[in-house]
């Protein structure tokens, strides 16, 4: 019967041609659509991964069969030992009785516990906690409880449910895709293309393949991936006997010649190539399935063979000694190989692994109100974490605010007529339609493609439109700092609050009520703070900041900072004069960076500069100071707002200054929000001068207005919220310390090297 195995692995594995076998492809190919449907689920959101609290490396690879994952683990494990990482490994325990999860250190070092390669590996890397768990996240979760510094997941690059941050990914250079197809036609567990997700690519037992083979195989790699795969070798570190049981292995020489071998692992045809360079060439090699258990009437059949043979010695691998029966007395002595992995090229090795290791952390938003938290935010995270790469990625406009902190910003440019992504009109959506709005969200689409999988878990500074925008790009639960929903504008949706419910991590809302209710929803939201006034500075009305103040009651202009901001401009300089006429103002206006202020002054030909940050009407009797700092700033100054913008309305509101805005379906909305601290009237210059006049008149209307919106914006601190929830639950700062030492110590082995 073994004949028949035998040729099924010959007919995967590439080496026969046409087969009875090749009736198994239908089967193969629809694993393959299964396959390709469950990364697609795993790749946009549908079915989603959670970023661990500790950094992990996976080790994987996409075929059926040995690649040297084990003594690549343990490789990686001694790397980190020597850089002064503490690591732990988790293991599925492959062919292990029972699923609960176990550390080794904790119980029997038995088969039937924790699987024969997690007791190769406890045996040789004494004082790291390994432990076996089908459920690889779960067990992450367990070394992060034991302090461990990073884990190292064996054969986990299938396992997508569990977040990573550096996907290592081995290909066996004797046998890298097998005849091409998936199981079980074929020997692949997953299609080449998924190569694209790795991060790292290298090719296992490179020294047992010719140099034009190796090139070839590194050929198709690159064509995948576009990055150089690393080669690795086994080498031998010495010889093991075994003569009564696995407890009483002894060091010892190399096996007496001649020599028969048996394994029963992926690759056997590997292993007789790596005993042939050690100048060993087997009378026979009895090959069983990967983990198989060794009966004793198997093992006596094969040292039956090999003593027929003359063979004086026989020799297997390092996991089958594990497999082995308790009750087997060898006739025949019985020598193991000791093998370790080594990298070609280390110092290369390591550089590419420092640098994947590196947290590399992406803020979106969705607005400009959200651009000026979300740099606020990713600035923060700067100083918080200074060794990572804080991003950007605004979904509307250019992000400016980004650029002006220092924050690289990701996304492509997206300029539409109504400047946002909410539409309150439909003829606003319909012009953005026209001017490319589509073609913008396919842009973003893309860019979030090809970031997939090399960033940490995104902070959402938005709504639900904007979470959904990055889980569908990302496909990892995002973080959402919640500036839009509120209870106090109807709540959320009931299919929202599913959404945030099953698919964001944490949700930090703008006010404490909607936090409450959310929670009552069972969704994991808390309220910090109000992420709008963290623009004016945090909790402190000063914000050590030297308010801009002018004679006379200070009147705060506020055009917006979309494009309709050119076209509201004469309402408000028409407002200013009439004020003037009546009353003894001044007039400021805040100007924001994403408006030019040549085409404003164009839409305002009654007016002109008189000095570089002052404008006049051209009779002289009027003139308004341009402001092109923080809208807080002036806001302290001020004594009432006339302002059609969004988030600085609040902002303004917050900090006890009365609003006047017109009224309108998306002032209405930011009524609800602001209630008496905020007057709507119709869009008309001589109504807005009246009725802020009408408040600048009333010391008890005034008074009520600002404790109004003082209490319905309270303060700030949700930026730091966030920034403490990515620190501890999250993981980055744990993420920055275990990149700020191990890049030292690859700089370190680098500099000996050179």
């Amino acid at each position: 019967m073994r004949t028949i195995p035998a040729s099924y692995f010959r007919y995967i594995r590439g080496e026969t041609g046409i087969s009875p076998w090749s009736l198994l492809s239908p089967l193969g190919w629809l694993a393959g659509s299964v396959s390709s449907g469950r990364n697609f689920f795993y790749d946009h959101g549908i079915t989603v991964s959670r970023e661990p609290s500790i950094p992990v490396i996976s080790v994987g690879n996409i075929t059926h069969g040995g690649t040297n994952k084990t003594p690549f683990v343990e490789m990686l494990s001694r790397l980190f030992l020597e850089a002064g990482i503490h690591p732990g490994i988790v293991m599925r325990g492959y062919g292990r009785k029972g699923k609960d999860i176990l550390f080794a250190d904790d119980c029997e070092r038995s088969r039937d516990l924790l699987g024969d390669e997690a007791l190769l590996l406890s045996g040789r890397l004494e004082g790291v906690p390994i432990v076996v768990s089908a459920d690889r996240t779960a067990g992450v979760e367990c070394l992060s409880r034991r302090g461990v510094d990073l884990a190292i997941a064996d054969d986990g690059f299938q396992h997508r449910r569990m977040g990573r941050d550096v996907d290592i990914v081995l290909v066996d250079a004797t046998c890298p895709f097998g005849n091409g197809k998936m199981m079980p036609a074929g020997m692949l567990r997953e299609k080449a293309d998924s190569l694209e997700r790795a991060h790292m690519v290298v090719i296992s037992k490179a020294d047992q393949v010719t140099p034009d083979r190796l090139d070839e195989i590194r050929e198709r790699i690159l064509s995948v991936t576009g990055k150089e795969p690393f080669l690795s070798n086994l080498t031998l570190s010495g010889w093991s006997r075994f003569s009564e049981g696995v407890d009483l292995l002894r060091d010892s020489g190399p096996p007496p010649s001649p020599v028969a071998a048996f394994s029963a692992i992926g690759n056997p045809a590997s292993f007789n190539l790596f005993l042939q360079k050690l100048g060993f060439q087997p009378v026979i090699h009895e090959a069983f399935r990967d983990h198989h258990i060794f009966s004793v009437a198997e093992l006596q059949a094969v040292c039956e063979k090999a003593l027929v043979r003359g063979a004086r010695s026989l020799i297997c691998t390092e996991k089958d000694i594990f497999n082995l029966p308790a009750e087997w007395l060898p006739c025949v002595p019985v020598y193991i190989p000791r093998v370790c992995a080594s990298v070609r090229n280390m110092n290369s090795f390591l550089s590419k692994l420092s640098d994947c290791l590196r947290p590399k952390i992406v803020v979106s938003s969705n607005g400009h109100g959200e651009d000026a938290i979300g740099s606020l935010l990713a600035s923060r995270l700067k100083k918080e974490f200074p060794l990572s790469e804080i991003s950007g990625f605004p979904l509307v406009g250019r992000g400016r605010e980004y650029g002006a902190r220092g924050v690289a910003v990701l996304s492509p440019p997206s300029e539409t007529p109504s400047g946002g992504v909410v539409k309150y009109r439909l003829q606003d959506l319909m012009r953005d339609i026209r001017s490319g709005l589509l073609r913008h969200i396919s842009a973003q689409a893309s860019a979030w493609s090809g970031l997939r999988g090399r960033i940490r878990t995104v902070v959402c500074v938005g709504d639900v439109y904007l979470f959904l925008h990055t889980l569908w790009g990302q496909g990892v639960m995002p973080v959402l700092l919640a500036t839009a929903k509120s209870v106090r504008l109807h709540g959320h949706w009931r299919l929202e609050r599913i959404l945030l419910k099953i698919r964001v991590r944490k949700v930090f809302t703008r006010d404490s009520e909607t936090a409450m209710e959310l929670a009552e929803k069972n969704i994991d939201a808390v309220y910090s703070g109000n992420p709008i006034m963290d623009l004016a500075g945090g909790t402190d009305n000063g914000y050590g900041k030297k308010p801009v103040k002018l004679a006379g009651n200070q009147v705060l202009f506020l055009p917006g900072s979309r494009e309709r901001a050119y076209d509201d401009l004469a309402l408000l300089l028409d407002a200013a004069a009439l004020m003037e006429n009546e009353a003894a103002c001044s007039f400021v206006m805040a100007v924001a960076p994403t408006l030019d202020v040549d085409r404003l002054l164009e839409k305002a030909p009654s007016w002109e500069f008189t000095s570089g940050d002052v404008i006049c009407s051209r009779n002289g009797e009027h003139s308004v100071k341009l402001f092109f700092g923080d809208v807080h700033e002036a806001a302290l100054g001020s004594d009432i707002l006339i302002g059609l913008g969004g988030t600085a309305n609040q902002i303004c509101a917050g900090l006890g200054v009365p609003v006047v805005s017109i009224d309108e379906k998306g002032k209405r909305v930011q009524k609800k929000l602001l209630g008496e601290a905020e007057s709507l009237v119709p869009p008309d210059p001589f109504l807005l001068a009246r009725e802020a006049l009408s408040i600048l008149g009333d010391p008890v209307r005034r008074e009520t207005m600002a404790r109004a919106g003082k209490e319905r914006m309270g303060t700030g601190g949700a930026v730091e919220g966030v920034v403490g929830y990515a620190s501890q639950v999250l993981g980055w700062r744990k993420r920055h310390e275990v990149f700020r030492v191990f890049s030292d110590f690859a700089a370190m082995k680098g500099d000996i090297e050179g």
